[in-house]
């Protein structure tokens, strides 16, 4: 990568730092772990896999890592340019060959997005070959304001207070899910895929539908930062600092059984006491 300038070592600095926070505070990878990272070829799984190897390196504990690609038979794919890139690395790595593509083009009228099917066929293959080889976690490459942008296509348009936590047990309780980007923020990631010079490979199968909600999504949050610098990062601390007694959800919290305390002082006699 050559010398680096001063802001660019400090943005390498910042993404190793807060991605080893991120692991931390989650206890997202432990001794003697196998991590499989999911390699997608965009600029997210890139970075991930570079913050783990870096890690690796230093880290206190020992674990193993292996990149493993989803290659879903889209039309135009560079087949070569990741076993050319783990080669070059000396990852051990996978290539996983599944056309579901022409799945998702069969099942999805044309003008649809196609996002939904496409993810629920990829997860479910990578969980199955998670098993098969006996991985331990398994790390994605969203980061903060995928997490930011998740919360509010659920409030939106799912009636749910949901996000992507940084850590997450899957439904059928054999596959751990990490997050280890969940505190770096995508503006960072870009710059830090340029500096790095990733051969960035884009998806063509939902790359150019514009009209997916999550763009729209995403372009509000942009608005909303170039306004209000920060707000970003105060949304995404909110998701960590949840008051479930403030909310409206019965299964959280026992609102049926709120009484009044008889023994409390009133607020009142507090303040006049201060």
């Amino acid at each position: 990568m050559g010398t680096l300038s001063v802001n660019q070592n400090k943005l390498q600095k910042r993404l190793r730092r807060l991605t080893g926070e991120a692991i931390a505070d989650y206890n997202m990878i432990e001794d003697g772990d196998k991590v499989m990272v999911c390699l997608s070829g965009g600029k997210d799984s890139y970075t991930l896999l570079d913050m783990l190897l870096y890690l690796q390196k230093v880290a206190p504990i020992r674990f193993e890592i292996v990149a493993v690609n989803l290659d879903q038979k889209q039309p135009g794919f560079p087949e070569h340019v990741l076993p050319q890139y783990l080669k070059e690395l000396g990852v051990e790595y996978h290539i996983l060959e599944r056309d579901t593509y022409s799945v998702v083009k069969e099942k999805i009228p044309e003008g649809k997005t196609t996002c939904s099917l496409c993810s629920r066929l990829r997860r479910g293959i990578l969980y199955t070959f998670a098993d098969e080889i006996r991985a331990t976690k398994m790390a994605l490459g969203h980061h903060r304001d995928d997490m930011v942008e998740t919360f509010f296509l659920n409030l939106f348009h799912g009636g749910t207070l949901k996000a992507m936590p940084p850590k997450l047990r899957a439904d059928d309780g054999r596959n751990v899910v990490i997050r280890p980007l969940a505190y770096c923020n995508e503006k960072d990631i870009e710059a830090y895929a340029v500096l790095r010079e990733f051969p960035i490979i884009p998806c063509n199968l939902c790359g150019s539908q514009e009209n997916l909600q999550r763009k729209v999504v995403k372009e509000m949050l942009l608005e909303w930062e170039r306004k209000t610098p920060g707000r970003t990062e105060i949304m995404f601390r909110a998701l960590q600092n949840v008051v479930p007694s403030q909310l409206a959800d019965r299964e959280l919290f026992d609102f049926a059984s709120l009484k009044i305390d008889d023994s409390a002082t009133p607020r009142f006699v507090q303040v006049m006491n201060l």
